[in-house]
């Protein structure tokens, strides 16, 4: 049983495959949430409620499926894909 519910923080984060070099973007809401027992554990959730895993410590690459990620501010995937106009 939970006992205890922050609001949601909004992050976002740059994912880069050491392995086969594909890069995506992720956005998440992080709830901190402590059980009856008092830990204080971290919910992510993407959008549409969906809760996931933590993209920081269990992550897979959607091309290759290597679990060998770069973690990078967000925006900079997008930014490397712009073209000059």
């Amino acid at each position: 049983m939970m006992t205890m519910r922050s609001e949601p923080i909004h992050e976002a984060y740059s994912f880069v495959c050491l392995r086969c070099g594909h890069a995506w973007e992720g956005a998440y809401d992080i709830r901190h949430v402590r059980d009856a027992r008092g830990r204080l554990r971290a919910e992510y959730h993407v959008t549409g409620g969906l809760r996931v895993p933590s993209p920081l410590t269990a992550n897979t690459c959607r091309v290759c499926g290597g679990h060998r990620m770069r973690i990078l501010r967000p925006g900079r995937v997008d930014s490397a894909r712009a073209t000059p106009g």
